[in-house]
């Protein structure tokens, strides 16, 4: 548990950590490069490097936290990983369902998991429940994630790696539009962003602009600080309206 420097949350709560790569937006994974770098230094939790690993001393660390907090659940793992144990799920979802003073931000690859585990369970109240689609190719998981009964729904483009095309985004309330980091990064063309902005405007879905990464929006390879968070002349941060349980 620790604040976070991901602009569009307050903290990180991760009760499992470590995943496998599972589409191409894995490929520079910022979670396996952080969990390895964690491993060399001994930290606790990390002794497995990014090999998927229950947490389970974490399970209770929000309800130490009095303070309305909005936790980005699993910034180190996913918790719909293949190899995570339905009764674990639950345990984690008794703690947000008892804690409807915080907001819990969950972001999954793995759509059919997702689907699965809430086919016979309601999504809590205080949930934003999400998926990543990189390109084209991923946006599939978008139909999954809207008949899903959740207060909020969200898609992280991050990182954006190729043209995403047209996309429907019914009962999707909030996106997030991202470029890689990293000295391995991939370039994320401007008209790819623009395009996922105006369809947000024409379906009256918030739009968040989080970072151009490590290629700013003239192409040129700079540090991701130097590249801003500017689009069309501005900063995005609009975010879903969420009415507190």
């Amino acid at each position: 548990m620790k604040n976070s420097k991901i602009e569009w949350t307050d903290a990180t709560w991760n009760p499992s950590t470590g995943c496998n790569k599972v589409t191409a937006g894995c490929k520079n994974c910022y979670a396996e490069t952080m969990a390895k770098r964690l491993q060399a230094m001994g930290a606790s939790g990390y002794e497995n490097g990014f090999e998927f690993t229950l947490m389970p001393e974490r399970i209770d660390l929000p309800r130490k936290i009095k303070k309305p907090t909005k936790f980005f659940v699993n910034s180190m793992s996913d918790l719909f990983h293949e190899d995570m144990p339905f009764d674990f799920l639950d345990r984690v979802f008794n703690v947000i369902k008892e804690t409807p003073h915080h907001q819990y931000q969950i972001l999954t690859k793995r759509e059919n998991i997702l689907e699965d585990y809430f086919t016979n369970r309601k999504v809590p109240k205080n949930v934003w429940l999400g998926v990543t689609v990189e390109n084209s190719k991923t946006k599939n998981r978008i139909d999954i994630l809207r008949n899903i009964d959740a207060e909020i729904r969200f898609l992280s483009i991050e990182p954006l790696i190729g043209e995403v095309g047209e996309i429907d985004l019914t009962n999707i309330h909030w996106v997030i539009v991202g470029g890689e980091s990293g000295h391995k990064a991939r370039p994320m063309k401007s008209e790819w962003a623009i395009d996922i902005q105006r369809q947000c405007n024409e379906q009256n879905v918030s739009f968040f602009f989080k970072q151009w990464g490590t290629w700013g929006e003239d192409g040129v390879k700079r540090s991701k600080k130097s590249n801003g968070r500017i689009l069309l002349g501005q900063e995005w941060n609009e975010e879903p309206i969420y009415n507190i349980v």
